[in-house]
C-alpha cells in the first residue's frame, strides 16, 4: 500500500563559496600559488598584482533605459550596474592592504635535467664485451635494477619475461653469467639479488685486507647471526678476538646498502618544502609573520567595469549585450568572492598559528622540545572560536620557520599523560626524554624496555612497558638487542 505524507526537515549545509573557502585554507603556500594562477587563466576578471588608481567619475545618471524588447526588463531588474560600477567610492579591494612583506626569494625553482640512473648503467655496459644474445640479456636485466641498485626478481622469472617479451631463448646458466657483467658496473653493489649479496659484492672490491677478509667472511658464513647482532655467537663461529671483530664490523658499517642511492645523477623528484609563516625572536619577544606569498595583491579587471559602463551609457541594448553582461556580472561575482576568499585564509591562517605560537611559546623561545605543552586541536579551536575541522586543515599541510629550524605544525600538537605530582605533561616531552635516555646508555649493554620504563618511573613519568615499546617504534629506535655495539 502506497502511502504520502509531508515532512518538514531542518538541515544545514555548506555553500559552495564555503566549500571552495575551507580548500584553499587546507592549501600550502606552493599549492596556493597554483590555485591563484589556474582562477586568474580560468577567470579573465580577476588580475594579479598592484592596480592602476583611477577615480572614477559620476558619469551616469539613475535614467531608466527603455527597450522595446520584452526581455529588457527582466535583465534590468536582475542586474544593477551601479551595484558592479562604484562611482563615487573606491572598491574595498582597493582600500585593504596586507602587512606582509613580499618575499624576495625567486618562485620558480630550476630543475637541473640529467642523465636516469637506468641509463647511466646501460652507457656503461658499451664497454663490456658481450655478443648480441649477452647485451639484450644485460640491457633487461639493468632494466630490472630498482631505484635502490637491486634486482628483486628471481632469475628463472627473467628467464621467462626474456622469452615473452623481447623474444630471446636462454637459461638460467646464462642469466647467471650475464648478471655477474651487471654487477661489475658502477655504483658497486649494484644489480644484487640481496643485503648479503649487495655487501659481499662491494667487499669484494675492496683491497683484502685483514679486516675486509673476514668482515667478508662474516658476512658470507655467519650473516643472520651478524644482522642479530650475536656477537659471542660470531666470536666463537669465527674464532677471533673483540678487537679484530671490532674492526671488521666498521668495514661494514662503511658500505653502502642501498647502492642506487649513491648515484649523484639520480632524477627523482625532490620535494621542496615552503615554510608558509616564519616565527623570529626580536627582543626577548616572540614575532609571526606570514610568508607574503600567500597574500598576494589581487584587483578586478579594469577593463571589465569598463565594459559594464558603456552597457549603462548606451540607450539600445540588444539581446547579446544583455547575454555579454550576464557573463560579466558572473566573472565579477566570481573574482570578488575570490579576492574575499584569499583575504579570508590570509586571516585564518595568521590567528590559527597565532595562537599555536602563544600556547607553545615556551618551546618556541627556547627550542627545547621537553617544554612542549599538551596541546590538542580543540584547544586552539576553542580559543579562536572556529571549528577544529578549520585548525585541523591549517595544522596538517603548514609548515613553520623557527630558529631551531622548519617544522610541521602538526607536529606542535600532542596528548597529555599525568606524571607524579599530578601535572598534565606532553607525550612528546615524554619521548624526548625517552631519547635522550637511550642516547645515554651503555651501548654494550643497551637498556631494555622494562628497565627504561622504570628509569622513566624513577624520573617522574609513570609509564608501562608496552607503552614505552610502543613511543621507542615510533621514534624508530631498534630493540636493546639490535642497539648493541661491541
Amino acid at each position: 500500500m502506497l502511502k504520502q505524507q509531508l515532512n518538514f526537515k531542518l538541515s544545514q549545509k555548506l555553500s559552495p563559496q564555503q566549500i571552495q573557502l575551507m580548500k584553499l585554507i587546507q592549501l600550502p603556500t606552493q599549492a596556493f600559488e597554483q590555485r591563484l594562477k589556474q582562477e586568474m587563466e580560468e577567470n579573465p576578471a580577476l588580475e594579479g598584482g598592484k592596480e592602476e588608481k583611477e577615480e572614477y567619475e559620476d558619469d551616469f545618471s539613475n535614467e531608466e533605459y527603455q527597450d522595446d524588447d520584452p526581455g529588457n526588463e527582466t535583465i534590468e531588474a536582475d542586474i544593477d550596474v551601479d551595484e558592479y560600477l562604484s562611482d563615487d567610492e573606491i572598491p574595498n579591494y582597493r582600500l585593504q592592504a596586507n602587512n606582509y612583506s613580499a618575499d624576495d626569494e625567486d618562485k620558480h625553482v630550476p630543475y637541473a635535467s640529467g642523465t636516469s640512473f637506468t641509463q647511466f648503467l646501460k652507457t656503461q655496459l658499451s664497454t663490456l664485451r658481450l655478443d648480441d644474445d649477452e647485451k639484450e640479456i644485460a640491457e633487461f636485466l639493468v632494466g630490472s635494477v630498482d631505484e635502490s641498485g637491486y634486482i628483486r626478481r628471481s632469475v628463472q622469472d627473467i628467464v621467462d619475461d626474456l622469452a615473452f617479451t623481447q623474444n630471446v631463448y636462454t637459461d638460467e646458466v646464462k642469466v647467471e653469467k650475464v648478471l655477474k657483467y651487471v654487477q661489475e658496473l658502477d655504483p658497486a653493489g649494484v644489480g644484487a639479488r640481496s643485503l648479503q649479496e649487495c655487501l659481499l659484492i662491494q667487499l669484494d672490491r675492496r683491497e683484502p685486507t685483514k679486516p675486509v677478509s673476514l668482515a667478508a667472511d662474516i658476512i658470507e658464513k655467519s650473516f643472520d647471526q651478524f644482522s642479530k647482532k650475536h656477537y659471542q655467537k660470531l666470536l666463537s663461529k669465527h674464532n677471533i678476538s673483540e678487537e679484530e671483530l671490532r674492526g671488521a664490523i666498521e668495514v661494514i658499517e662503511h658500505l653502502n646498502p642501498k647502492p642506487g642511492g649513491a648515484y649523484a645523477g639520480n632524477t627523482r623528484m625532490v620535494e621542496h618544502v615552503i615554510p608558509d609563516f616564519t616565527i623570529k625572536i626580536v627582543d626577548g619577544e616572540l614575532e609571526l609573520t606570514l610568508n607574503g606569498r600567500n597574500a598576494p595583491e589581487m584587483h578586478v579587471s579594469k577593463d571589465y567595469s569598463e565594459m559594464l559602463k558603456g552597457y549603462k551609457a548606451s540607450k539600445e541594448k540588444s539581446r547579446a549585450q544583455k547575454d555579454a553582461v550576464m557573463f560579466i556580472k558572473q566573472k565579477l561575482d566570481a573574482a570578488k568572492w575570490f579576492i574575499e576568499a584569499i583575504k579570508q585564509r590570509q586571516t585564518t591562517l595568521f590567528v590559527t598559528m597565532s595562537s599555536i605560537m602563544n600556547y607553545q611559546k615556551e618551546f618556541f623561545l627556547t627550542g627545547d622540545e621537553r617544554n612542549l605543552k599538551p596541546m590538542i586541536l580543540k584547544d586552539i579551536a576553542d580559543e579562536i572560536g572556529m571549528d577544529v575541522s578549520t585548525v585541523s586543515r591549517v595544522a596538517n599541510s603548514k609548515y613553520v620557520d623557527t630558529p631551531y629550524g622548519t617544522k610541521l605544525i602538526k607536529e606542535f600538537f600532542s596528548e597529555s599523560m599525568k606524571n607524579d605530582q599530578g601535572e598534565d605533561v606532553s607525550t612528546r616531552e615524554i619521548k624526548k626524554i625517552l631519547e635522550m635516555t637511550i642516547e645515554e646508555e651503555n651501548k654494550r649493554k643497551p637498556l631494555t624496555d622494562e628497565k627504561l620504563a622504570k628509569m622513566l618511573k624513577e624520573k617522574g613519568y609513570p609509564i608501562a612497558r608496552r607503552t614505552v615499546a610502543k613511543y621507542r617504534e615510533q621514534l624508530d629506535i631498534p630493540v636493546a638487542r639490535l642497539r648493541k655495539v661491541i
